[in-house]
């Protein structure tokens, strides 16, 4: 899809120009070569962009032999599903500010580029901020790096979504930066 479509998919949403722009949001073209990483925890088969899919799996298997299960909640979506979600949300009475606090619109989600990876643990149920009492966060916030992951939410983020201590996503930079602080550490 291309950035016209996305924003066919704002407007019919209700978000408007003015609001995208306030918010400042990177816009996200959508990945189209993508890699199977397996399944998430609804069953269904989970993809993302190459870069990061093999970046994922090597930090999975870091995380397993450290006695750290990482279950893939959530990884590439499209701008239509992206749009479905915000649907769905609006649909059981939630209000377009709440909503856009929570998922980005359409075209604006880090899941589209196929680098983003929601994670979960055992020890609470997906998506919940009681993630990060998990061995799970604990984990990630002392190795996530070193496989180019970084938290793109936390408390007070610029972007103006709520905290989530789940969201986690690749950026070839930030492996980078972690072994030079290694290096010169």
């Amino acid at each position: 899809m291309s950035r016209a479509e996305a924003r066919s998919l704002c407007s019919e949403l209700g978000i408007t120009p003015e609001w995208l722009k306030a918010r400042r949001l990177p816009f996200h073209i959508e990945a189209r070569h993508l890699t199977p990483v397996g399944l998430g925890t609804d069953g269904r088969d989970k993809l993302l962009h190459r870069p990061a899919a093999r970046a994922w799996l090597k930090m999975r298997s870091a995380a397993a032999k450290s006695g750290i299960e990482l279950q893939l909640v959530s990884a590439f979506r499209s701008y239509a599903f992206q749009a479905a979600l915000i649907r769905g949300k609006l649909q059981r009475g939630s209000s377009l500010d709440a909503v856009l606090c929570i998922n980005a619109p359409p075209g604006y989600s880090e899941h589209h580029g196929g680098h983003a990876v929601d994670i979960g643990s055992a020890d609470c149920g997906p998506l919940e901020e009681a993630f990060e009492h998990t061995a799970v966060f604990a984990w990630l916030a002392q190795h996530a790096a070193s496989h180019g992951f970084a938290m793109s939410y936390p408390r007070g983020n610029a972007k103006g979504f709520l905290y989530e201590p789940w969201h986690w996503c690749w950026n070839p930079q930030t492996s980078l930066t972690a072994e030079k602080s290694r290096a010169a550490g």
